[in-house]
């Protein structure tokens, strides 16, 4: 992913990043992923763990046990995760009706238009229903 800013460009993936500043003092920064093999000898065996990302995988725990014994919350709350998938299926669902949807984050819907409502929810198996808000 890039993300451009007025101070520079983060180029970042799940092996490392580089910053490239736009122009000023800064100097462009590269930093690849830390293995922690030393520490955690067993990321060179564990059978299918994608091990540069067991250090981001390793501290997010960390962090959420820190969180629920600090009674916070963590530095990837499940609040960013939600905006973050919602945003995902709801420029999926705009792809597929092939227009632009209003979300309403209030009433959790797409406003005025039922059709792309539809596309929020899937059938279920028998005995499962949709946590529906006022179902849970």
């Amino acid at each position: 992913m890039t993300f451009y800013g007025e101070k520079g460009t983060l180029k970042a993936d799940v092996y490392g990043y580089d910053y490239l500043p736009a122009g000023g003092p800064d100097k462009p920064l590269r930093r690849d992923v830390t293995y922690e093999f030393e520490k955690y000898p067993e990321d060179r065996t564990e059978k299918d763990l994608e091990r540069h990302v067991a250090p981001a995988v390793r501290y997010h725990l960390k962090d959420f046990l820190a969180a629920i014994d600090a009674r916070g919350k963590p530095v990837a709350d499940i609040e960013q995760g939600y905006i973050s998938t919602a945003s995902c299926i709801l420029a999926n669902i705009s792809m597929q009706l092939g227009r632009s949807l209003t979300w309403d984050a209030n009433a959790q819907r797409v406003a005025g238009d039922e059709e792309a409502n539809r596309w929020l929810q899937r059938p279920y198996r028998r005995p499962w229903a949709h946590p529906l808000p006022e179902r849970v």
